[in-house]
């Protein structure tokens, strides 16, 4: 049976999952406005993302020139040969000593990793997976477990919020205060151990999150020359958006690095991360107000739902998704998001998981389990929290 429907009842996230917790073979397409955007999958693996609408920048050999892996004359070359032969963009530059196979296939990974995170930021659309086989190269495709594709997503929508109050526009340039102490040498695990322990100077390599050094941190500093942007960077590093922007904003908050706001008109990184306007705004007594309005709303619809009428012990063995379990599930989510408001209001924070909801005579203790008996993934974030159906 196919998958479909709208993003508002079944989300990026909840998809990805389930075709890669059944190991299922086909294409998903995904479609917003004038988007679209094509994900295969092999045994629940995703092996290519494709966007029918991607933008010349995010072809791959504009993505090759952007990072100077290849000039404009050489692309210009292998693209009439391409016409000529019909063969992959990838075998032509490979077969021209142009580019080595494994830069090629790791600029195709991060092609594809980033049409993959751009998923994250879609809030309405359409979806549909065509299950059946799929025309794909094992040596030359990418493979991604949808798992850590989640995974990583999430930890994106956790820290983009964090890394935009700095890093707020593609025109910003930055100016080097200082450099990069040296990498420390390769030690032994004693050693290691304790320089850990004991060496003081070393502190200011792991002062958290959002204050380290490492790889990417080295990576982008090295790039990082008067009057190049963010857009620049991120181009050159082959980073990918994210990770390029959180290395700068670790660079300046070290002190290596100093922002040069732009003159002229900004783009905001991050396109669709950004909470809405009412989100940003809202205060705590208008958050109480629409919280306790939200969970009078639920509980009068759930009393109206014999939810023992349901079997909830049963777990899927295909697509199908009894309407009963998408109903109950989209009912306990809204409490839980509801409950959660309340907590935070109350206690001026989130908790820590979702059985303090319960402690805290908010919620009964099925609310907070998926309709398959299974507790809901809850991870608190800094400003906010993942709630997702269990991670199985």
């Amino acid at each position: 049976m196919a998958l479909k429907g709208t993003l508002k009842d079944f989300g990026i996230a909840d998809i990805l999952q389930l075709i890669g917790q059944q190991q299922k073979t086909g294409t998903l397409h995904l479609k917003q406005r004038d988007q679209e955007v094509h994900v295969a999958f092999k045994d629940g693996a995703i092996v290519r993302a494709e966007s029918t609408h991607r933008k010349k920048k995010e072809l791959i050999g504009t993505m090759l020139v952007r990072a100077e892996l290849i000039t404009e004359q050489q692309l210009a070359s292998a693209l009439e040969t391409q016409r000529r032969t019909l063969k992959r963009l990838g075998d032509v530059l490979v077969a021209a000593g142009m580019i080595t196979h494994e830069r090629f296939t790791e600029m195709v990974k991060l092609q594809t990793t980033e049409t993959l995170y751009g998923l994250f930021g879609w809030k309405s659309g359409t979806y549909e997976f065509e299950q059946g086989e799929i025309e794909f190269d094992p040596s030359a495709a990418v493979t991604l477990r949808a798992e850590s594709v989640l995974m990583e997503g999430f930890r994106m929508v956790d820290e983009w919020p964090v890394i935009k109050k700095t890093i707020t526009s593609y025109e910003l340039t930055f100016e080097r205060l200082k450099e990069l102490p040296p990498p420390p040498l390769e030690a032994d695990a004693f050693d290691a151990a304790l320089d850990d322990a004991f060496a003081e100077e070393k502190r200011e390599e792991k002062q958290g999150e959002f204050k380290s050094i490492g790889p990417n941190e080295r990576k982008v500093m090295g790039l990082a020359v008067a009057g190049r942007d963010v857009r620049r960077l991120i181009d050159l590093s082959c980073l990918g958006e994210f990770e390029t922007c959180k290395a700068l904003l670790n660079l300046v908050n070290l002190g290596y690095l100093k922002v040069i706001p732009p003159t002229g008109r900004t783009h905001a990184v991050g396109g669709g991360a950004e909470a809405g306007v009412l989100g940003r705004v809202m205060g705590a007594v208008g958050r109480v107000a629409i919280s306790m309005l939200v969970l009078a709303a639920i509980g009068l619809v759930a009393s109206r739902i014999n939810l023992q009428a349901f079997s909830l012990t049963s777990s899927p063995s295909s697509f199908a998704d009894p309407a009963a379990q998408r109903l109950i599930s989209r009912a306990q989510m809204a409490r839980i998001h509801a409950a959660l408001d309340v907590y935070r209001v109350e206690r001026g924070e989130l908790p820590e998981q979702l059985q303090a909801l319960v402690e805290a005579g908010l919620l009964a203790d099925n609310d907070i389990r998926y309709p398959w008996q299974e507790p809901y993934y809850y991870r608190r974030t800094r400003d906010a929290f993942v709630l997702l159906p269990p991670l199985r």
